[in-house]
């Protein structure tokens, strides 16, 4: 299936209170959008409104896609909590969206991630044996493995120290190459480092951000990397 291009355009309320909206977002196909803005905002709604899945308010308005229903066997979603099985193995963890199918899993891919992600010594281990940060990467691979034309990912690598948290980066920007990727975070410098367009969601709108000319994932140290990471903190910080 090829990566779609979805368009959200509406708003969304909680009990007759405007959380965002209207927008008009469009989540380019093969991209990755980086949304970002104050905490309560609604960045993790607006997630999972696309993912077709139920919200305590009311969303009204259109999510449109090129293809489609995208919750339609189209997407992998990471939310913030990693949700592993706790009686199972990271293994078993990773593969369980075939075993939900009812389809024989990939081991060999799975092995794969599992030791991209550094997990390897930890294959067969359920999840209270992980650290907070092991569990999240054991939580990205199994993302991974799903190999969708869309993939949701709300605070991927939050729990991440910064050099595992560049390497995690690289793997998702490596393996969802060519995928429809929306990554909510809090941090501006990720947002600037792998966003192809970068999203400011406040109450009244969906803010484009002007990203680097260069392609992701961009050189961290780059001058205009830089220059564009503080315009951005600054921004947010203005925006309280």
């Amino acid at each position: 299936m090829a990566a779609p291009t979805i368009h959200v355009s509406g708003q969304y309320d909680i009990a007759g209170q405007r959380i965002f909206g209207p927008i008009d977002l469009t989540l380019h196909a093969g991209q990755w959008t980086c949304l970002l803005g104050q905490s309560g905002v609604g960045k993790s709604t607006l997630l999972r409104l696309i993912a077709g899945l139920d919200c305590v308010g009311a969303f009204s308005g259109t999510i449109t896609t090129t293809d489609g229903p995208t919750h339609n066997g189209q997407i992998s979603l990471m939310a913030q909590s990693d949700l592993l099985l706790p009686w199972l193995s990271v293994l078993e963890n990773i593969v369980i969206g075939n075993r939900l199918r009812g389809t024989e899993p990939d081991f060999a891919r799975a092995e794969e991630l599992i030791a991209k992600v550094g997990l390897t010594a930890y294959r067969n281990e359920k999840p209270a044996a992980l650290s907070g940060g092991m569990r999240q990467r054991a939580a990205l691979a199994r993302t991974l493995m799903e190999d969708r034309p869309v993939a949701l990912l709300d605070e991927p690598f939050s729990a991440l120290d910064a050099g595992t948290r560049a390497d995690m980066q690289d793997l998702a920007a490596d393996v969802l190459k060519g995928k429809t990727v929306l990554l909510v975070t809090h941090d501006p410098a990720e947002a600037v480092r792998l966003g192809h367009q970068i999203t400011v969601l406040t109450p009244d709108a969906a803010i484009q951000w002007q990203p680097p000319a260069t392609e992701p994932i961009r050189d961290q140290y780059a001058a205009e990397t830089t220059a564009c990471q503080a315009a951005l903190l600054d921004h947010l910080r203005r925006d309280k």
